[in-house]
């Protein structure tokens, strides 16, 4: 699963203003009332100020780092599955009940492709653990009941941002041949 978003903005959303080196920056990944889904940068500072559109499906923070000249933006616009679960579930991020059925998600999809793997649950049982296979790095997800009413609330947030699948065509029945 791919998502094509805009790398981050160098100007906060709300104010403006600039980002500097090390900035705290809020992002935002959304569906505005047009349905369009976008990413919505501002300073962390400004974030009380940000006026949310229809839907915010996931919201992380991130220390500013200026775009070195020879990095490739093209590639930064490919925003997958994988990165996205890392940003969501890393120790520095703020846990949230707006990511967490994304988390969820995310989690059960990367398991499934044996990207991560369920190494156990914390102490007080309230977060799955689990380790990136690649970096060997652990991630702790809260539980959740990954039930029917779960899958029929996330696939139209899904639909949106990966696009839903094509319905089949039916072929046109065969017209009868005249002797």
């Amino acid at each position: 699963m791919e998502l094509t978003l805009h790398p981050i903005a160098t100007k906060c959303f709300v104010s403006g203003r600039d980002f500097a080196e090390n900035d705290r920056v809020a992002s935002y990944l959304v569906r505005e009332a047009t349905g369009e889904v976008a990413r919505r940068d501002l300073l962390e500072s400004e974030d009380g100020r940000f006026m949310p559109p229809a839907f915010i499906y996931c919201r992380w923070v991130v220390g500013f780092k200026q775009r070195k000249a020879e990095e490739d933006p093209a590639r930064m616009l490919k925003l997958t599955a994988e990165n996205l679960f890392l940003t969501l579930a890393a120790p520095e991020a703020e846990p949230s009940a707006t990511n967490t059925p994304l988390l969820q998600f995310l989690a059960l999809m990367l398991e499934r492709k044996k990207l991560i793997k369920l190494r156990g649950y914390t102490e007080d049982g309230q977060r799955q653990i689990y380790e990136h296979m690649p970096t060997h790095q652990l991630y702790e997800v809260p539980v959740g009941d990954l039930n029917v009413e779960f899958f029929q609330k996330i696939q139209e947030h899904l639909g949106v941002l990966v696009g839903t699948p094509k319905a089949k065509v039916e072929a046109p029945a065969a017209a009868p041949v005249a002797s």
